[in-house]
């Protein structure tokens, strides 16, 4: 079974890549662990990619699709994968329709789909302890003690990145992005939107029983 999973940031596509992964016995794969990984071992796609890195660019469409593609050519691809992270634009996903014409494309676009009003409260609201990296949620999962670690009594803080400016900026590109990608999926019949506002058991019991169909 082949997965893409699609969703904005915070709408929990990567708890429940993970989840499927244990789930189907096949590999979790995001870009950025192929990043790390090619470049810790010198891979020459590894080098390519860190040179664009380094550079403060980003990583060619082209040399994102033949790192995903040397990853999924591995023997534990065998049974199938979960791609998250990946493909992030139309192009990337035309590339990778035509690499695998020949292997048979990808089963299932799981489109983790939450309100952007929702995503703005769920991520604005995560707390993270700078000393020891527990995380909290100021709704969901509070701190004992408002804005005190219950671990190490650290004053805990919201990242720069989740406040819900930055939020909202991450939002409007990710809209821009993805959108022609689920549009692009849904004209190849293969994409399956879940309601991803409900608990995390429950959206995951919603795309097993859609994939299990």
């Amino acid at each position: 079974m082949k997965i893409i999973m699609l969703g904005a940031p915070g709408a929990g596509k990567g708890t429940q890549a993970k989840m499927l992964a244990d789930k189907f016995g096949i590999p979790h794969i995001s870009t950025g662990d192929i990043f790390r990984m090619n470049i810790k071992e010198g891979t020459e796609l590894g080098k390519k990619a860190k040179a664009y890195m380094d550079a403060g660019g980003l990583v060619p469409d082209e040399l994102t699709v033949d790192l995903v593609l040397d990853r999924i050519s591995k023997d534990d691809c065998v049974k199938g994968y979960i791609l998250d992270g990946f493909p992030r634009t139309l192009n990337q996903a035309e590339k990778l329709t035509e690499a695998l014409a020949e292997s048979g494309n990808i089963d299932f676009a799981v489109n983790v789909d939450v309100p952007d009003d929702a995503i703005v409260v769920r991520m604005s609201g995560r707390r993270v302890c700078p000393s020891c990296g527990a995380s909290y949620h100021i709704v969901n999962i509070p701190t004992k003690v408002e804005g005190i670690c219950d671990r190490c009594g650290s004053e805990v803080i919201q990242r720069a990145d989740d406040s819900a400016e930055t939020v909202q900026k991450r939002l409007a590109v990710y809209h821009e992005q993805t959108q022609p990608l689920i549009d692009y999926y849904k004209g190849l019949g293969l994409e399956v939107e879940i309601d991803g506002t409900q608990e995390m058991e429950k959206v995951f019991q919603d795309i097993v029983e859609r994939l299990e169909a």
